[in-house]
């Protein structure tokens, strides 16, 4: 399944989702209509407002006549219900706008730090750097919660640009380097097929409805020390009090009613998801044992995977396994059972779980064992071997996907960048500089001393002397390279303070223009740059999406003439080998007269981002056949055709080495 597919699968859910938990809304407005009809039916006249008249100076009767089917009653129950519905749900995933690191930390998760020099956290953090450049996805930051002995996981964010990766203590001390690839697999692929903010709205959903019952329960609260007396007064506020008590007892009822059928889809749809993201980690890493020797350490270890934090039930439905004891016989359980998920990876399991040690020391594991070297298997290399070449269709197929293949790949870049520079790119103190060093023309002697002044009057000395430090390691840097780096530097680039973010992004754009021009690299890390930075800055913004390929067709023509231009000597013969793939544009397109207006590509790119699914893949199909028009594809324009992917927010895996 490709990246394409696993978007609109999600967004299916979500609509699926939509309709079951209205549907449990419309329960709870039902429930809290006949509970309403009941207790005006329980009110005694005395109590409802009236004349002072001689017609009303006989006893007291309730209100049993009342009928039924009371039309102002339902309307003001379900405007009350769903307004409380509503602004609860708004309110909770107002909370979570701000990504994914909002929900670590409300569990107790600590940013794990780049430079960090625990062999176990250095471990985790090259696994998710491999997964990450191997997807072609934004490095995502990475957590560790401290407090929690149990094996678990998860990945949270709104999107890829603010996806994080949270991993539990326990997880770092009792896997091997394998069962942790297996763990962070499976938690890529929530990443990958759009699970993370599905998951963020079914908890916002199910906070709503859960607001009703804390509401009733805090009316019974704030009763608790209410007395009554015998007087006439004293009764009248007594069924006063009385008839406020059993709103709130109807209330916490129909809310704890609704939050329980809430739960129970909540369950449904995250054991369905979990056989899934199982598959597809085992799918990534070729590797059945490691997610499998994973579930077993589970499920022989005391505290399996249960978390000590009460805030982990809320969010239990992102966790790698089974967070909270479930109640209700299982009907909870946000997780299939353990045996069941490990014979669906391994067949043969005979239902024996392992018993881990305590601690694993990981101080005495070799760098290879420890996972920060780990060589290729036989089976890797020979997949690396019998790679075929650059194939459009193919290439477009394996956006926002995990293979072997490209673990292998980002094994071997990551091997090969220069150490000094993986450090800086770490830093958010160095990762700046990082950058300004990216863009340094290496050609042209009078660009690079106009772009060092530049550096040395705006950014200051400290700058000039930190880019001196990492002059020689730069000019190690091969085209390949390059990319990848800005990638690994993107967590630290996202901990900037705006007002550290505004004169670093204006120095950026000097560099770039300091010659002139602007080459296919300095378009593609700037456009990377600032979307990923947007995206993260921002990622609950709302985006109304384009579903018509004609709405968008001009600008459509526009990528596809700028890369044609880029790409081949015969631009008329590469633009027809793209348009030729947008059926739907059949004889609509023609190329525009543009050679290098990349500021022309960049205003059609942000138009474009708004397009919906199926035209983003038409396009990246078109554009690369467009790029191997010619034959060949080399870096600069695979690098053009990775940022055009980047704006349109498809992880687009680097090109093979």
């Amino acid at each position: 399944m490709d990246f394409f597919e696993a978007q609109a699968r999600a967004k299916k859910r979500t609509s699926r989702l939509v309709a079951l938990f209205s549907l449990a809304v419309l329960g709870t407005i039902a429930a809290g209509y006949f509970g309403a009809v009941f207790l005006t039916r329980q009110i005694p006249d005395e109590a409802r407002p009236r004349a002072r008249s001689a017609r009303y100076s006989q006893p007291s009767t309730l209100n049993s006549q009342l009928p039924l089917w009371q039309p102002k009653l339902l309307a003001l129950v379900s405007l009350g219900t769903l307004a409380v519905i509503g602004l609860a749900s708004l309110y909770k995933w107002h909370e979570f706008s701000a990504g994914g690191s909002a929900v670590a930390e409300s569990v107790g998760g600590r940013r794990v730090d780049p430079h960090t020099t625990e062999l176990a956290e250095r471990r985790l953090l090259n696994v998710v750097e491999e997964m990450a450049l191997a997807s072609g996805v934004p490095m995502p930051a990475v957590f560790v919660l401290d407090d929690e002995p149990a094996i678990n996981a998860f990945a949270a964010g709104l999107s890829t640009a603010d996806a994080v990766v949270a991993v539990t203590r326990g997880t770092l001390e009792k896997l091997t380097p394998d069962e942790l690839q297996g763990v962070i697999g499976h938690e890529f692929s929530h990443i990958l097929n759009g699970d993370m903010r599905l998951n963020l709205r079914i908890t916002s959903l199910i906070f709503g409805i859960l607001v009703l019952g804390l509401a009733g329960r805090g009316i019974l609260w704030s009763l608790r020390g209410s007395r009554f007396s015998s007087s006439r007064d004293s009764k009248n506020s007594g069924g006063i009090l009385v008839a406020i008590g059993a709103v709130g007892l109807g209330l916490m009822v129909i809310g704890y009613v609704g939050y329980f059928f809430g739960r129970l889809i909540q369950a449904a749809v995250s054991r369905q998801r979990e056989f899934l993201a199982d598959a597809s980690a085992v799918q990534f890493t070729r590797n059945p044992l490691g997610l499998g020797g994973a579930l077993k350490k589970i499920g022989g270890l005391a505290l399996g995977s249960s978390l000590h934090s009460s805030k982990s039930a809320a969010i239990g439905h992102f966790f790698f396994a089974q967070s909270f004891r479930s109640n209700f016989g299982g009907l909870w359980a946000t997780h299939p059972p353990l045996a069941e998920r490990i014979r669906a990876i391994e067949p043969t399991f005979d239902g024996a779980f392992i018993e881990p040690q305590q601690v694993i020391d990981v101080a005495q594991e070799s760098f290879v064992t420890a996972g920060l070297a780990a060589p290729l298997s036989d089976n890797r290399k020979s997949e690396i071997e019998n790679r075929k070449s650059f194939i459009p269709d193919s290439a477009v197929a394996s956006a926002g996907q995990l293979t072997p293949a490209l673990l292998a790949d980002a094994q071997d870049l990551l091997a090969s960048l220069p150490a000094r520079l993986l450090t800086a790119a770490h830093s958010p103190a160095e990762a700046p500089v990082l950058l300004y060093g990216l863009l340094l023309d290496p050609d042209d002697e009078a660009t690079q001393r106009r772009q060092l002044a530049l550096i040395a009057s705006r950014a200051g000395g400290d700058a000039l002397r930190l880019l001196q430090d990492l002059d020689t390691s730069l000019r190690e840097l091969g085209p390949q390279q390059k990319l990848p780096l800005l990638q690994l530097a993107l967590p630290a680039l996202k901990s900037l303070q705006p007002t550290a973010l505004a004169p670093f992004f204006a120095i950026l754009d000097e560099l770039v223009h300091a010659d002139g021009r602007v080459s296919p690299f300095e378009f593609a890390l700037q456009k990377i740059l600032l979307r990923t930075i947007a995206a993260s800055q921002a990622p609950a913004a709302p985006v109304t999406q384009i579903y018509s390929f004609q709405a968008v067709a001009a600008e459509i023509a526009v990528v596809l003439s700028i890369l044609a231009h880029a790409s081949a000597r015969d631009s008329a013969t590469a633009f027809a080998a793209g348009a030729a793939h947008l059926k739907l544009l059949e004889g609509r397109l023609s190329p525009t007269t543009t050679r290098a207006d990349l500021a022309a590509l960049d205003a059609a790119l942000d138009k474009l981002a708004t397009a919906s699914g199926p035209i983003k893949q038409r396009l990246l199909t078109a554009a690369a056949h467009v790029v191997l028009a010619d034959g060949q594809i080399s870096v600069e324009e695979y690098e053009l055709l990775r940022a055009i992917a980047a704006a349109l927010d498809v992880p687009f895996p680097p090109l093979p080495r």
